[in-house]
């Protein structure tokens, strides 16, 4: 099995034990509980790359996702404090969506899984044309 993996990078530094690896599965689980799923990414990215938007605006960038499923979604990452929901009471009133610098520190996360993701893709092409 380990001469399948070509660049073998441990996860973890150092000395881990299996406690370290219970609290960690379960950082990951609450991780993934919170912004997995299909669209949350693609709504912060969304937001990080255009900054304050409408729903309608959100849900043309944001390709495929239905109005409802895109309303529920908001709402709940405006409840784990990821976007902020701000009402302009002006006539007519606008409502616009944007990230909370909490949702900031998932950028470093998005830039890596990006940056995976294309490199994954060259690699299944690559493995494709041999």
């Amino acid at each position: 099995m380990k001469d399948l993996i070509e660049d073998e990078i441990p996860f973890c530094e150092g000395n881990h034990t299996r406690e370290d690896s219970k609290k960690d599965l379960i950082a990951l689980e609450d991780t993934l509980y919170v912004i997995g799923g299909k669209w949350k990414l693609k709504i912060i990215n969304a937001l990080y790359v255009n900054g304050n938007s409408r729903f309608n605006q959100l849900q043309q960038i944001v390709t495929g996702i239905s109005a409802r499923v895109l309303s529920k979604e908001l709402k709940e990452m405006e409840l784990n404090g990821f976007i902020k929901r701000n009402v302009y009471t002006d006539t007519p009133v606008v409502i616009t969506y944007g990230i909370t610098s909490y949702c900031s520190t998932l950028g470093p996360v998005l830039s890596t899984l990006i940056e995976w993701g294309n490199t994954h893709k060259d690699k299944i092409r690559k493995d494709y044309r041999n």
